[in-house]
């Protein structure tokens, strides 16, 4: 028979299984405890008065970033806050509530009725989600000249309740954007440490991964493999904004084309105008545009129509072979010091891994 504690393990088991970027959460927190109503009874002091304390607060219920949290996951849906103690007789106070922690991902969003009210973006940042209630008082507190002997006590206030919707979008200093199959998670792989899901045969990422490129100097630039985005991602089509929300931090991007596709150029032009779409400006970033499957036969004729049709760089890449992967690298770190200079010019505070 299985306990309480061995349903919650298989539960969480479960849960960490599978990326989740959006919750739902009820937050109650905790109520203050009650005042006391008592009078001093002790030997010889036959009108002590009354010594009835005052209940302790509510706990708090706080979003607190966690670097080593990926997902939310593990983020449910209802959290109750604890309660404050009641007070006692000989004016002791009761105790307050300890806070309650949600540990969350870097780079979340709060929502409160579609308003954004909290954007969780440096390490141990913390948002107080729902305060705690005050704690009642007890009849010592009423005691006064006129009324010596106050039967009054108070109950504690009852803690804050919310409805918060949170929203996980993908921290990185350089996000990977391209249709399904153009080999992201290979490159992704062939660069950095990650290790996200390659097989054979066409498939496509549900998840983003994120991948750490390091450098002699110990610079780390940290690159997102954003899932593949289709033609009509900006009015949702599939998956698309759901997708398409976790570049909207990337502080630089990736156009990763597929080389096999006589016609490459189109690709470029496609991503763009969902970006656009989605967001006025966004394809407009940082960016370096990185030709994949440079090993295929018909890779070099389409590598040179693309490069007579786009007037940037274009770097050809073979994730399979590794063929120029070190220039990619090379110029990932432009890009990213790039960025340092640029938050150094405007008085930002630049992102680190």
């Amino acid at each position: 028979m299985q306990t309480a504690l061995d349903l919650i393990t298989c539960f969480l088991c479960e849960q960490t299984r599978y990326f989740v970027d959006h919750r739902r959460v009820n937050l109650t927190a905790g109520s203050g405890g009650k005042g006391a109503c008592t009078f001093l009874s002790e030997p010889r002091k036959e009108f002590g008065g009354p010594d009835g304390g005052n209940g302790g607060d509510g706990g708090d219920v706080v979003i607190k970033v966690d670097q080593q949290v990926k997902s939310l996951a593990l983020v449910f849906p209802l959290y109750r806050g604890t309660d404050g103690d009641p007070g006692g007789k000989k004016n002791c106070y009761g105790r307050n509530a300890e806070t309650t922690y949600i540990r969350v991902p870097l780079g979340t969003i709060v929502k409160e009725n579609g308003k954004v009210v909290a954007d969780l973006s440096t390490q141990g940042q913390e948002y107080v989600a729902a305060y705690g209630g005050a704690g009642g008082k007890g009849n010592r507190f009423f005691l006064s000249n006129e009324n010596r002997a106050p039967m009054t006590a108070t109950p504690g206030e009852p803690g804050q309740q919310r409805i918060l919707h949170l929203e996980l979008r993908t921290m990185a200093h350089a996000g990977m954007v391209g249709f399904p199959n153009a080999g992201k998670s290979s490159l992704l792989r062939a660069i950095s440490n990650a290790k996200p899901a390659v097989a054979a045969y066409p498939f496509t990422t549900l998840n983003p991964h994120v991948g750490i490129v390091k450098y002699q100097d110990h610079e780390q630039v940290a690159v997102a493999d954003i899932p593949g985005i289709i033609r009509g991602a900006h009015v949702n089509r599939g998956l698309g904004i759901s997708f398409l929300r976790h570049i909207e931090r990337c502080r630089f991007l990736l156009f990763v084309l597929d080389l096999s596709d006589p016609e490459p150029w189109a690709q470029l032009q496609d991503l763009r105008f969902e970006l656009e779409q989605y967001e006025p400006g966004l394809s407009e970033r940082p960016q370096a545009i990185v030709a994949n499957k440079a090993d295929l036969p018909e890779a070099l004729a389409n590598l040179a129509a693309l490069r007579s049709r786009v007037a940037q760089r274009v770097i050809p890449v073979s994730a399979l072979t590794g063929e120029n992967i070190g220039e990619l690298i090379l110029h990932l770190r432009e890009l990213y010091d790039g960025y340092l200079l640029t938050e150094e010019r405007t008085g930002g505070q630049p992102v680190r891994w």
